[in-house]
């Protein structure tokens, strides 16, 4: 642009000093950019704002300016308006949560915590039903003023790179509270995101890599944020919001006419016998919670494809890229397939993966292929949840592609198999350690080489299981061996069925026992 000034609606501050940094970048017609640092300013909420927001959701005029600005279509004035209502309905959000649990809300029941260091307040340890109504009623109000405000970014025009870096990174902080996104607003936004790749993958070849680098980070988020929000009310880990469970039981305008409507059969929703109209309003929602799951799940895949293929357009051998945000983890690289075989990731801290020595991909050592690491917050929902109890479990995804940006299917057995250790929501609650001193096991009276721990492996339902084993040593110069026996009781000389060192190191060992021994 020609225009030598301009005006910008900037976000609220830091929460704490209420200050903003502003770095201003200028790109010419060659895509040279040069940045400038400017003076930080202060910038606080204003609360009007969202009287005024409340003010249009209860009574709509056309006269109102915010709604002008809403309805104008104007990306640069809209993305920067609804910027900073998203900043700051994600600030009161973060605030709300933390109330609801310092006052005795289970935190598993309202919160997926950060795949980052997050520090939560400590529960008053008794549950309080008047503190999870007044979190309910604060949700519900935040989740009509992003279900009035998402669709308006629906229709905006996708011209050019910039234009989808806005949008993204718009639609990133629109997403971010993924427990106020009902069904609508998550519909729109998956929508949208893919669209958005889609534009993104048609002119990546024409644009820089830098461009492509931010859309990217923003689009994988979003994607990520949404397909969050429309399984954690199915592995119940946030709250059913009053507008869904609302929208699922209201008669749809064709009730009269589609006979073949599936909100007309009963047998669908009800709680196996129970067919009061209570049980059947909770299947209505639930049916259609897991009808946008499985559309929501289907669309992030082919969005994390497209933005996978966009990247693999930029990037040569040995190069990667990585998002390491508190949403999500992703990671793309290219490599040879001597790089992959044997390959030990280790994406986050808590995440482990083993790449077997040989991968069968008929393919010579010449050819390049792409590993892609996906790490997200919270599991997918499916129709088997109450048996493999994965809702306090994040969700790990491994996929090795082509030189063209194809999945490549891997088998793989015993002989040669993968090793994953995927690990668990921070908030699950362990059991508490017991205190024991295992030396004494070893003297008079009781002459005991080991301090034997039996445990009942017998699952209901056929569940797989993996043990976890910690030992917390008071001494560290005290170093343990540690061995095991199924079916049986340990002989050191004889028969045991392994055993690990617990060297002096540390004063904290982890040993964990793999599902793929403990099912054979």
């Amino acid at each position: 642009s020609s225009v030598s000034q301009f005006n910008v609606r900037l976000p609220s501050g830091d929460a704490n000093s209420s200050l903003l940094d502003l770095t201003l970048i200028i790109r010419d017609t060659f895509d040279c950019i040069t940045e400038l640092n400017m003076t930080s300013v202060v910038v606080k909420s204003d609360p009007l704002l969202f009287a005024a927001l409340m003010n249009i959701l209860q009574n709509p005029s056309t006269t109102n300016p915010l709604l002008q600005i809403l309805s104008s279509g104007n990306q640069n004035i809209l993305a920067q308006l609804l910027t900073s209502i998203s900043q700051h309905l994600n600030q009161l959000n973060d605030e709300s949560v933390s109330m609801a649990i310092l006052n005795g809300v289970p935190a598993s029941s309202i919160y997926i915590s950060s795949l980052l260091t997050q520090t939560l307040p400590t529960a008053s340890g008794q549950f309080n039903q008047s503190a999870l109504n007044a979190y309910k009623q604060q949700l519900n109000t935040y989740a009509n003023i992003l279900d009035y405000l998402v669709p308006y970014t629906q229709n905006l025009l996708i011209t050019t790179s910039n234009s989808i870096r806005l949008q993204a990174a718009m639609l990133n902080q629109l997403t971010q509270a993924t427990n106020q996104l009902t069904r609508t607003s998550a519909m729109i936004a998956s929508r949208k995101c893919y669209k958005l790749a889609q534009s993104l993958y048609s002119m990546a070849t024409r644009i820089p890599f830098e461009d492509v680098q931010s859309a990217v980070e923003h689009i994988a988020q979003c994607a990520s944020n949404v397909l969050t929000s429309v399984n954690s009310p199915l592995q119940e880990r946030s709250i059913i919001l009053d507008l869904d469970y609302s929208r699922a039981n209201t008669f749809p305008r064709d009730y009269d006419t589609d006979l073949e409507s599936p909100w007309s059969n009963p047998n669908l929703f009800a709680d196996e016998n129970n067919f009061s109209w209570e049980a059947i309003g909770k299947g209505r929602n639930l049916y259609y919670q897991k009808q946008l799951a499985s559309e929501i799940s289907a669309q992030a895949d082919e969005t994390t494809a497209l933005l996978t293929s966009a990247l693999n357009i930029h990037l040569n051998i040995g190069q990667n890229l990585t998002i390491n945000v508190s949403t999500m983890f992703m990671s793309v690289e290219i490599l040879s397939l001597n790089s992959i075989v044997n390959r030990i990731n280790q994406p986050l801290s808590n995440i482990f993966v083993h790449l077997p020595t040989t991968l069968n991909l008929n393919a010579s050592d010449y050819q390049t292929f792409g590993l892609r690491s996906i790490v997200q917050k919270l599991s997918t929902f499916d129709e088997l949840h109450t048996e493999t109890f994965m809702n306090m479990s994040r969700t790990f995804s491994l996929t090795i592609l082509d030189q063209y940006g194809n999945e490549l299917p891997v088998r793989t057995n015993f002989t040669h198999p993968f090793e994953f250790r995927i690990p668990r929501d921070s908030i699950i609650t362990i059991p508490q350690k017991t205190l024991q001193n295992v030396t004494s096991f070893n003297s008079l009276p009781h002459h005991l080489l080991f301090n034997l721990h039996y445990v009942d492996l017998i699952q209901a339902k056929n569940l797989s299981v993996s043990v976890h084993i910690e030992i917390h040593s008071l001494d560290a110069s005290l170093g343990y061996l540690f061995v095991y026996k199924f079916d049986d009781s340990p002989r050191l000389e004889s028969s045991i069925d392994g055993w690990t060192f617990f060297c002096a190191s540390s004063r904290k060992y982890s040993y964990i026992q793999n599902r793929r021994e403990m099912n054979v």
